[in-house]
């Protein structure tokens, strides 16, 4: 789901909005943001949200791991970055490295053709973040998988960013404030950024792509630039 598409911006969003502010539990809200950021993801990639899940839930394991009584967290965090860099090196470099090492001659390894999941950058890396801070400092450990899940997933930051360290929101996980006022800039912010998408960043894009379209020979210093 795009975030300047119809289904985002007059059925997605609204609802989001009007059962948050409907909602009085604090816990409930939280409920509401995890539920709503799955189907979020799940709405464009169905199959990939298993990944992702894989991802809340291993990462989730290695920060409990990170606890200062125990003497084998600074292995445990080596194995989570190699775990995590692994299944993203699978699914986002793995036929771009066997196309590469055919180049060798008398190499000709199969190379595998397998589709990108949406926002696996941005969640891997935010998922090791949090066991990176963990790590650093153990009262940064959470134990309610629920608010992992919510962190890693939560929907404004999923699939474009930005990627944001856990100890920056572990509190508005736990206490928000909401206002008139801050829900008012909240929506000046998000109505300029619609805005710089759909006239400034789409415009631009009908024009870059077609000069990607050209052929390579035809493209010369001042229109590349």
């Amino acid at each position: 789901m795009v975030f300047s598409s119809a289904a985002f911006l007059f059925i997605f969003l609204p609802t989001v909005f009007i059962l948050y502010r409907i909602i009085p539990s604090h816990r409930a809200r939280n409920a509401l943001l995890l539920v709503f950021s799955l189907f979020f993801y799940a709405y464009g990639e169905p199959k990939a949200i298993a990944l992702m899940l894989v991802s809340v839930v291993m990462n989730y394991l290695f920060g409990l791991g990170m606890g200062a009584e125990n003497k084998a967290r600074k292995p445990l965090l080596v194995l989570s970055v190699i775990c995590n860099l692994a299944l993203l090196g699978i699914f986002k470099y793995a036929g771009f490295a066997a196309e590469t090492v055919n180049l060798i001659p008398g190499v000709n390894l199969p190379v595998p053709h397998i589709a990108l999941p949406v926002g696996i950058s941005f969640y891997t890396f935010q998922a090791m973040s949090y066991v990176i801070d963990a790590y650093r400092d153990p009262t940064n450990i959470q134990r309610n998988p629920f608010k992992i899940a919510l962190y890693i997933t939560f929907f404004p930051q999923l699939i474009a960013g930005p990627i944001v360290k856990y100890h920056d929101v572990a509190e508005q996980i736990d206490h928000r404030e909401i206002t008139a006022e801050n829900t008012a800039l909240g929506v000046k912010r998000f109505i300029v950024g619609l805005g710089e998408k759909l006239i400034l960043a789409n415009a631009m894009a009908v024009v870059a792509d077609y000069v990607y379209s050209l052929n390579i020979d035809s493209i010369g210093m001042p229109l590349a630039w």
